[in-house]
């Protein structure tokens, strides 16, 4: 009887852990080996003639469990295999995973006969509980559903599952290296910091303390000094050692309730040579309740931490419980770090200054060669040669899923940064604008004239990446614009509702509609802000009372916001903007950013239908005005556009800085330009400008734009 009791109490104790862990055995010089102390126990605890605790002996890992203190560090260490494990969506952590596997192999004092790298989703996670090769897990964190979800939750589960043994990976050696972004306060690298948890509460044997790289600082210099430690680390054999973590590893969730001066049960102990009285169960019942307790509670906190709101970024409670933003640092560091300007410029991007860019659009090329303009031709007169993409803040509130750039340039909710001169920045801008321009000279197909056209600026488009409104300085960057007769079209996510109030006259004032609901929004461009809805609707209220030319644009994407149309109208109401833009997402190609596909990219005549739908629900104010079939574009209009019967949607570019010059009030219908035929929805050109040559890439045909004319009378009847 007694045996049974005691089997089934050791069990218990070894599936819970509650022995105590192995001391700290630092300074000793035998290590628990054999030799030094011929009862096998650590050699500090020799004079005191206790009873010896025997120790678990793990089956050979990675290293064969060899090389104590007293040997083993003459010569190279030697490593069987290794795999340096990434989580990536943009490829950042697979570019640092092939940078330390080359450390790895240039570096003369570590032997490695395999070395691998391996995408942690072709990863099967069940060979992690037989894995013996050293695992680097180098891993990107992210407030959304990423690569890295599926391995979080099965680690999770292994480590709370009660039927687990707690030295269930001792075979395992590892390091954790989390890459994540400041901006997401708590958040910040929270899945790797989990995993690095639980793998040593799992019996696994730390190699490195956990790598914190933050996208939001230099990053890649972070991660150089990580790597290099843990290198460095690899140069001493006993890295190698099995030491599993003690069990207070950052929490009290997990302490230890045994009295003073009771040892308690080893771990692992297989419970044949410990035996316990039945005097002492009384004792062992309260452990295990007290240890159920304890998990219980940790569990629910990991509950909660799922469950709460993701995105609370930027606040804090003062001593009243008042919630309140946080002060910037004293110290602001520049935006755009080595690594992201790396990136940005990989991208084609002209970085200016320590926060904006600026890149010439693939209709600026076309343009040139005399193959038509963008949607902003047909809409409003701009010809695409003539205008520059620049963008005074790189960073954004949004992680939208159809996101350009691939969620390469940083986020934020405010203001961090070093902040650049506006004239600084505008000279920067065109600077480089122009140094791309003229690298296009010798390009076949440019015609000389448009070449020496686009060697003046006439308008700014602020929509290249990011959000230009949260620059600090926009007002004066927009003067500067007007003062050059460069004429402004400001894009902004609808996330900074005081900053639209506080806007002044811009030739044309853009907030991006993305859902129409509070869910498709949160689910389509990922906003950082816990009131997002609440800021997006405050800056569309903002935009109706601006007194000037507005403009809705909205990216329509199959499956996710094409079926709102009842909640757009409410939108539109609300705003009651100049314009609405609706346009089909273009697909950017696989990034893993998004899960976005070719499948939810609409036809333009579905684009149509949809439009359509919503002007008959919008009812009297609102028709279709425009369209540009070649980009999936149309254009809807308040009526007041429509004078005489034909729309007046383009601008009076001279007329509109003769009227910012003169000081004197004016409104959007004050510099109106008729929309030419070609231009107006219906047309057989489908809003592809006839002066210009079409040009079909795929099927390397030139036509003009007259012979695509029964498509988009097609799609318009």
């Amino acid at each position: 009887m007694n045996n049974v009791v005691n089997s089934l109490l050791n069990g218990f104790s070894s599936m819970l852990a509650l022995g105590q862990d192995p001391e700290d055995r630092s300074g000793c010089a035998c290590a628990g080996s054999q030799g030094s102390n011929p009862g096998g126990g650590c050699c500090k605890n020799t004079p005191a003639k206790t009873e010896t605790v025997e120790r678990v002996t793990p089956a050979a890992g990675c290293c064969g469990g060899k090389g104590g203190h007293g040997h083993g560090n003459v010569g190279p260490t030697e490593i069987e295999s290794m795999k340096l494990i990434y989580s990536t969506l943009t490829g950042t952590a697979k570019t640092f995973a092939a940078e330390l596997e080359r450390q790895l192999q240039n570096d003369s004092h570590i032997t490695i006969k395999q070395l691998h790298l391996v995408d942690i989703t072709e990863y099967d996670n069940d060979d992690l509980l037989t894995e013996t090769s050293v695992c680097v897990f180098l891993l990107s964190s992210y407030n959304v559903e990423g690569p890295l979800d599926w391995f979080t939750k099965w680690l999770r589960d292994l480590r709370y599952d009660w039927r687990v043994d707690r030295l269930a990976l001792q075979k395992l050696r590892y390091a954790v290296c989390g890459l994540g972004d400041s901006a997401y306060g708590d958040e910040f690298n929270v899945a790797a910091g989990q995993i690095d948890k639980w793998l040593g509460q799992l019996g696994a044997t730390r190699i490195y303390p956990l790598g914190a790289c933050d996208k939001n600082a230099d990053q890649k210099a972070q991660f150089d000094a990580w790597a290099q430690q843990f290198v460095q680390e690899l140069h001493d054999k006993r890295s190698l050692e099995f030491a599993p973590t003690h069990i207070e590893y950052d929490s009290d969730a997990e302490e230890e309730v045994a009295d003073e001066g009771e040892p308690g049960l080893p771990i692992g102990s297989d419970g044949e040579d410990a035996m316990l009285d039945l005097e002492d169960m009384g004792m062992m019942a309260t452990k295990l309740k007290s240890a159920k307790a304890n998990r219980e509670r940790e569990e629910h906190e990991f509950e909660v931490a799922q469950a709460k709101a993701k995105r609370t970024i930027g606040e804090e409670e003062n001593g009243n419980g008042i919630k309140s933003r946080k002060q910037p640092s004293a110290e602001a560091r520049e935006m755009v770090s080595p690594m992201l300007h790396k990136n940005l410029t990989k991208q084609g991007y002209k970085i200016v200054g320590s926060h904006s860019g600026v890149k010439i659009c693939r209709w600026t090329k076309a343009a040139l060669r005399g193959r038509g303009f963008c949607y902003k031709h047909s809409f409003y007169g701009i010809q695409s040669h003539l205008c520059m993409e620049t963008t005074p803040s790189l960073a954004c509130a949004n992680k939208c899923v159809f996101c350009w750039r691939h969620h390469t340039n940083p986020v934020g909710t405010t203001w961090r940064w070093k902040v650049d001169d506006p004239k600084f920045i505008l000279d920067g801008a065109m600077e480089n604008h122009y140094k791309m321009i003229k690298q296009l000279k010798g390009v076949p197909g440019v015609k000389a004239e448009r070449f020496q056209e686009a060697s003046t600026i006439k308008h700014c488009a602020l929509s290249l990446v990011g959000e230009p409104i949260f620059y600090p300085h926009i007002n004066e960057f927009v003067r500067l614009l007007h003062e050059r007769n460069i004429s402004s079209f400001l894009v902004t996510n609808a996330q900074f509702p005081d900053k639209i109030k506080d806007m002044e006259l811009v030739t044309q004032l853009y907030v991006s509609i993305d859902a129409g609901t509070k869910e498709g929004l949160k689910k389509i461009d990922r906003p950082l802000f816990r009131d997002f809805w609440e800021r997006f609707i405050g800056s569309l209220e903002a935009l109706a009372d601006k007194g000037q030319r507005t403009v809705y644009r909205m990216t329509l994407v199959k499956e996710h916001n094409t079926e709102e149309i009842d909640n757009y109208v409410e939108l539109v109401r609300r705003g009651r903007p100049s314009f609405i833009e609706v346009k089909g997402v273009t697909y950017c190609g696989y990034s893993g950013a998004s899960n976005l596909t070719m499948a939810n990219v609409p036809y333009h005549h579905e684009v149509v239908e949809f439009c359509k739908k919503l002007v008959a629900k919008l009812g009297p104010g609102y028709e279709i005005a425009a369209e540009h079939a070649h980009s999936c574009s149309i254009l809807i209009a308040q009526t007041v556009f429509k004078i005489d019967g034909e729309w007046y949607t383009h601008i009076d570019y001279p007329k509109f800085f003769e009227l910012v010059k003169s000081g004197k009030p004016f409104n959007s219908l004050d510099y109106v330009a008729k929309t030419p035929d070609w231009a107006v929805f219906g047309a057989a050109e489908g809003g592809f400008d006839p002066e210009e040559t079409r040009f079909y890439r795929k099927n390397r045909k030139v036509v003009d734009a007259t012979t695509d004319a029964s498509v988009a009378a097609a799609a318009a009847s």
